[in-house]
């Protein structure tokens, strides 16, 4: 294979060298941590306001979830565990189901879980709106 252009001097090792199989890993990697420290923020703040709850009733879980920041925070915890939960399926995919299987597979559990966190996202915000 004739190497032409700029790169022409450096060996294929050399150019692919910290790329990653995909060029795209670091990035991968990163969101991964990034969602799982806000998990872990939200969830905390979650706990929290949820024992603090006066009531356990569903009027009062609801009224408390109707107010404006607990509904935004809610939200914000659902898109970051749905992203999470993508992420780390996607590496459990890529490592065991091969060829289109693959393609398949990750196709239906990206659909599975954006249908899951929009019904998740509309449920919140149908408490939250009084709808």
């Amino acid at each position: 294979m004739a190497n032409h252009g700029k790169h022409a001097i450096q060996s294929d090792l050399g150019r692919a060298r910290g790329l990653g199989a995909s060029h795209h890993g670091f990035s991968h990697w990163w969101q991964q941590r990034v969602t799982a420290v806000s998990n872990l923020l939200l969830m905390l703040w979650l706990v929290c306001a949820v024992v603090a709850m006066p009531g356990w009733s569903h009027a009062e879980f609801s009224a408390w979830l109707a107010q404006p920041v607990n509904a935004v925070l809610m939200i914000l915890a659902l898109v970051s565990i749905f992203m999470h939960a993508a992420l780390g399926l996607q590496v459990i995919i890529e490592d065991y189901v091969g060829g289109a299987m693959r393609v398949i597979v990750m196709t239906a559990i990206r659909f599975g879980l954006f249908a899951a966190a929009a019904l998740a996202i509309f449920s919140v915000l149908k408490i939250a709106l009084g709808a």
